[in-house]
C-alpha cells in the first residue's frame, strides 16, 4: 500500500505520522524562514550558521540546503525506527522555530 493510500484511507502508523508531521514542520519553517529574511532583511534570522550561509550564496540555496539535510536525518531516523525521537524533534521545531517566527513576524 503506498504512503498516499495509507494517508487517504486514514491508516497511518504513528511513525508515519511523525514523519509527516517533521517535514511538514520543516517546509513551514523553511517557508517563515524565507518569507522573514526576503522582506526584513538576513539580520532577522537567529541562526549564525545559516544566516553566513545566506550571506554567501543567497538565502533560498541556504535554506534549501538546510532543510533538505534536515529532512534527511529526520528519514534516517524515521528508517532505524526511532518515532519517538523523530516526533520529539518536530514539537520541539514548533516551539523553537515556528512559533517565534510567527510571533516575530506578527509584530513587525
Amino acid at each position: 500500500m503506498t504512503l498516499v493510500r495509507k494517508f487517504l484511507h486514514r491508516d497511518l502508523s504513528r511513525g508515519e505520522i511523525a514523519i509527516l508531521a517533521f517535514f511538514l514542520a520543516q517546509a513551514l519553517d523553511a517557508g517563515l524562514t524565507y518569507y522573514g529574511v526576503v522582506t526584513h532583511g538576513h539580520d532577522l534570522e537567529g541562526n549564525p550558521l545559516l544566516a553566513s550561509l545566506m550571506w554567501s550564496i543567497g538565502a533560498g540555496p541556504a535554506l534549501a540546503a538546510a532543510k533538505l539535510g534536515a529532512a534527511g536525518c529526520g528519514m534516517v531516523l524515521h528508517l532505524t525506527h526511532v518515532h519517538r525521537i523523530v516526533a520529539a524533534l518536530t514539537l520541539f521545531y514548533v516551539c523553537a522555530a515556528l512559533i517565534p517566527w510567527i510571533w516575530v513576524l506578527h509584530t513587525i
